[in-house]
């Protein structure tokens, strides 16, 4: 087929492609040739539209390659995005805030719930939850993630700060300072306690072993977190410690409530 006579799918979720990696398909493209076929479906006529394999699509174009090997598929417009984002995440393409769009975008056309589309595209409903949070960073925060500086676990704990001045000042010291994703948690409860019980907690974590600290503390988070299907995080301050749980809506808190008081009753 003609390189062409190809237009790119408009709603493709991904929109970062790393110069490294397409410099190196540009010249494999060049020497051997696209190798798997791109997927595309008619929209006029001698026009056609990309499904899956834009990567491939771009390098050929930009070898210089007058043809490319592709399948015609009939796909209704509500399948599009769908088969653009599982080709991506299946090939672990995007980066987290591309996904979290595509979710978005997704339960949008499909008139979803977040539970019905993990059902769909094969996700748990916590991961698309947890992804689609991403989305309430502050815009600098959010550039940061889609550049790779910060993974989808800081980002996350970012998240548990009140106000985005206080996002984007802990995601400038993650950089800076490296800050494990760990490390960002404990920042995260300091920021949110009063000072001087903050200066209380940071004495009394000092004088605790640091393999011993949160060990424990972990352990049942983790175990909360695989009886309830949603993420769990235990702090303990000097005086109090904090249970956090998330929840993607308010269908998922009613079930995360309803298991809690039967785990009460039982």
């Amino acid at each position: 087929m003609s390189v062409e006579a190809i237009v790119p799918n408009p709603r493709q979720p991904r929109q970062e492609f790393d110069e490294e990696d397409m410099a190196e398909l540009v010249h494999s493209v060049r020497e051997i040739g696209v190798l798997q076929p791109i997927v595309v479906r008619r929209i006029a006529e001698d026009q056609y539209e990309l499904v899956m394999g834009e990567r491939r699509w771009r390098a050929s174009k930009a070898a210089e390659r007058s043809e490319i090997p592709a399948i015609i598929r009939a796909t209704d417009d509500i399948d599009l995005l769908r088969d653009a984002l599982l080709e991506n995440i299946h090939r672990s393409e995007l980066n987290p805030l591309e996904e979290a769009a595509a979710y978005r975008q997704l339960l949008d056309d499909f008139q979803c719930t977040q539970d019905e589309l993990a059902t769909r595209i094969g996700r748990s409903r916590p991961q698309i939850s947890n992804t689609l949070r991403l989305m309430k960073l502050p815009p600098g925060v959010q550039r940061r993630v889609a550049a790779g500086v910060l993974s989808s676990g800081h980002a996350r704990a970012l998240l548990g700060l009140s106000t985005q001045g206080q996002m984007e000042e802990l995601a400038a010291r993650i950089v800076a300072e490296g800050l494990s994703v760990r490390a960002t948690e404990e920042a995260v409860t300091m920021m949110q306690q009063p000072q001087d019980e903050a200066d209380v907690s940071r004495e009394t974590a000092d004088r605790l072993p640091s393999n011993t600290r949160y060990q424990q503390l972990d352990e049942y988070a983790d175990a909360l977190t695989d009886r309830l299907d949603t993420q769990v995080k235990i702090t303990l301050g000097a005086r109090k410690g904090r249970i956090a749980i998330d929840f993607g809506s308010i269908e998922d808190l009613h079930r995360l409530m309803e298991m809690i008081g039967q785990s009460q009753n039982s």
